[in-house]
């Protein structure tokens, strides 16, 4: 079975898939994906973190650094 982003299990076929949907739609099956590993969820509190702590001039600083690196 290949897998999606999130490690969902899916059937290959096109009507093991549609039966799947139906059966968790229905209820019948759920679905065991996996949680954010320790290093995601503490990244997005380290930044959250540092939003937090920054002014809005520096905010935009950062931003505006950030678009012309990845538009530049």
């Amino acid at each position: 079975m290949p897998k999606g982003p999130r490690g969902e299990r899916r059937p290959a076929d096109l009507v093991g898939a549609a039966v799947m949907v139906g059966r968790l739609s229905v209820g019948l099956e759920t679905e065991n994906t996996k949680q954010p590993s320790g290093r995601v969820r503490s990244g997005h509190a380290g930044a959250k973190a540092r939003a937090e702590n920054m002014s809005k001039e520096e905010r935009s600083a950062v931003a505006k650094k950030a678009a012309a690196a990845r538009w530049g």
